[in-house]
C-alpha cells in the first residue's frame, strides 16, 4: 500500500471526502459542514495510490485538529490515526504544545488510544454528542 498524508491545497478532494463521510454518511448539512473556516485552515489529504482516502484541517494557531474523516473502505487500517498523528506533528512542528478536538462522543475511545483526554461537559453539534478532547504535544 502506498500511502500519503500531505498539507494539500487540493481543497476539492478534501471537500468531496467531508461530503461523502459527513454529508452523505452522517446527516451533515452543508451549512453545518462548511462553516467559512476552510481557508484558515491547513488542510492534510490521505491518498493511495493517488485517490483520496482521508482528510483532516489543522488551525496551528488554535492548536485545533478537526474534520477528520475516512472514507469507508480505508477504515480500520489505522488510516484515522495516521492522519491525527499527522495533524498532531503539523501542530508540534509549529510550536503548538497541545493538541485539541471535539470528538464525537462515540468516537471518544479512538482518540484516548491517541493520548486525547476529555474536558469539559459533552454538547451538541449539528444533532450529534461531542466532547472537546486535549493532548498534550
Amino acid at each position: 500500500m502506498t500511502l500519503t498524508i500531505t498539507p494539500t491545497r487540493d481543497l476539492d478532494a478534501c471537500f468531496a471526502l467531508r461530503r461523502e463521510v459527513f454529508m452523505r454518511e452522517q446527516g451533515f448539512s452543508e451549512a453545518e459542514e462548511f462553516d467559512g473556516k476552510d481557508g484558515r485552515a491547513i488542510h492534510l489529504l490521505a491518498a493511495e495510490r493517488g485517490e483520496p482516502v482521508g482528510t483532516a484541517r489543522v488551525f496551528v494557531e488554535e492548536g485545533r485538529i478537526g474534520r477528520i474523516c475516512v472514507v469507508t473502505r480505508a477504515r480500520g487500517t489505522g488510516l484515522g490515526a495516521k492522519i491525527v498523528r499527522a495533524g498532531m506533528e503539523l501542530l508540534r512542528e509549529r510550536g503548538a504544545k497541545a493538541a485539541v478536538l471535539d470528538a464525537q462522543v462515540r468516537a471518544m475511545g479512538f482518540y484516548e488510544t491517541l493520548g486525547f483526554t476529555a474536558e469539559g461537559p459533552e454538547f451538541d453539534d449539528g444533532g450529534v454528542p461531542h466532547r472537546r478532547m486535549t493532548c498534550p504535544l
